[in-house]
């Protein structure tokens, strides 16, 4: 079993590197706005209740994928690397997974803001997250997380097992996905 966790700023193509990396191999994709989208329809982000439903849905999910005969899940996630919490989340989360003979691989996507800005706007990423279709405040929340959190490394990374950096600037989904299976022998 393995968990592969995809982590940057917002808009890096986190999701859609998921779906590319999801087509090439038999790993299914969890990316983060799957749980998040529907609890939108309930309540509003990070209130007390979307944060407990957002956290034990994913856990539930992870849990009966990690004891099931899957081969594993990928796992997409805005991983504010400065925050102690985000830390010991995706620690439980692979915990999980370690449980049950898994391992836990991670992948750090990095792409230059102005082409984050430029794909915060893209086709696929609304049609999936009805949330960033307000342009503006889509914008704007992700200036203001870019502003308030460490989402890349400076090379110093916390595992330096089973983990990949990688600049997917000038590079398409597709690619990024294939040096992922490659890398990892997935």
């Amino acid at each position: 079993m393995k968990f592969l966790v995809i982590f940057g700023p917002p808009a890096t193509g986190k999701m859609t590197v998921g779906q590319e990396l999801s087509k090439i191999t038999s790993l299914k994709l969890l990316h983060n706005h799957l749980t998040i989208e529907l609890l939108l329809n309930f309540f509003d982000y990070g209130t007390p209740k979307f944060v407990l439903l957002n956290n034990e849905f994913r856990q539930r999910i992870m849990e009966e994928s990690a004891s099931s005969d899957l081969p594993g899940l990928i796992f997409t996630f805005v991983w504010g690397l400065n925050v102690a919490k985000d830390r010991e989340y995706i620690d439980q989360m692979s915990e999980i997974f370690s449980r049950n003979g898994g391992t836990t691989y991670y992948v750090e996507l990095y792409c230059e803001l102005d082409e984050r800005l430029k794909r915060n706007r893209g086709d696929s990423r609304l049609a999936e997250k009805p949330s960033k279709r307000d342009h503006d405040l889509s914008e704007k929340r992700l200036l203001e997380i870019e502003k308030t959190y460490t989402m890349n490394t400076n090379g110093e990374f916390f595992y330096k097992e089973n983990y990949i950096k990688i600049d997917n600037t000038k590079l398409s989904a597709k690619e990024v996905a294939e040096k992922i299976k490659e890398e990892f022998g997935i």
